[in-house]
């Protein structure tokens, strides 16, 4: 390990990437971007996009990017299909290399490596928990459109229902509506439906932002409700002694903070550092000596 000259924490989900990059000693140099890096967005995908944003990163530190000095801490959604994670570690530009899921690295990050819980709320969702042992456990998270429940993507698909009942007449046409079908380029039944046949997870994603913008809208808010009520359900699976303290993580951690049952609304904190970051301290870790 005496190479090893910088450390990088990746952050990759199904919207984007997110690299820290930092020196053997854990001190931050920078931070880059790049598309999206989720395992089940494609093998290939995920490596250009981890390899954008590491180049951003070492180009706004001055540095020129070699992988052999590097030790990469990944935090990635969908490397619990056995098969993903075996082909991404096959095609990886470097040895040094530490791979765990997204939540694992989010709840590292969010609560400095003590016990504690997160709900991650992006594209996706999961929801898990590091008890005292260092053991992590996991609830939802299994994948869009059965799972993920109060992620981006549920909600767009289910706003989505709203915009196809306006758009055909089952109920009335209002802004809600209005607002999704412009986001989706959609101006009759057939061009909804063909965009419906093309959308991913991202897509879907998309359309949250104005779920919350017409948070007043009856059925957007039954909507942001029910999204609070599942993050409920999974706090309650993981912790239901209601003894460590909760963080919830991502994009739409802030907007879907109020909706969070009374019962937990007390045990919130903000989380310390993110999901890159938790990332960033496997790396750390390994580059020390210290396997994960």
């Amino acid at each position: 390990m005496t190479d090893i000259l910088f450390a990088i924490g990746i952050d990759g989900g199904g919207t984007g990437t997110r690299a820290v990059l930092a020196d053997r000693q854990g001190r931050e140099l920078a931070q880059g971007r790049g598309g999206p890096s989720g395992l089940g967005l494609g093998i290939e995908r995920a490596w250009a996009s981890i390899g954008v944003a590491c180049a951003d990163a070492f180009t706004q530190a001055g540095f020129a990017l070699d992988w052999s000095r590097c030790v990469l801490g990944c935090g990635l959604a969908g490397v619990n299909n056995a098969s993903w994670l075996a082909a991404f570690r096959a095609q990886a530009p470097l040895d040094a290399l530490v791979v765990e899921s997204d939540a694992y690295t989010t709840v590292v990050g969010a609560h400095g490596g003590a016990p504690g819980l997160i709900v991650a709320l992006g594209t996706g969702s999961i929801a898990a928990a590091l008890d005292p042992a260092g053991a992590c456990r996991i609830a939802g998270g299994f994948g869009f459109p059965s799972g993920d429940e109060a992620s981006g993507a549920w909600l767009g698909l289910r706003a989505l229902a709203h915009a196809q009942q306006a758009l055909d007449g089952r109920v009335a046409r209002d802004a809600l509506a209005d607002a999704l079908l412009a986001e989706i380029g959609a101006a009759d039944r057939d061009t909804l439906v063909e965009w419906s046949c093309d959308a991913n997870q991202t897509a879907y994603a998309r359309l949250a932002p104005i779920v919350f913008a017409h948070r007043a809208h009856p059925y957007a808010a039954a909507l942001i409700a029910q999204a609070g009520d599942e993050i409920g359900k999974m706090i309650d699976a993981l912790d239901p002694q209601r003894a460590l303290p909760v963080a919830l993580c991502g994009g739409l951690a802030d907007a879907l903070a109020p909706a969070v049952p009374a019962r937990h609304a007390g045990r919130l904190r903000a989380p310390l550092e993110d999901s890159a970051h938790g990332a960033l301290r496997l790396a750390l870790r390994y580059a020390s000596g210290v396997r994960i």
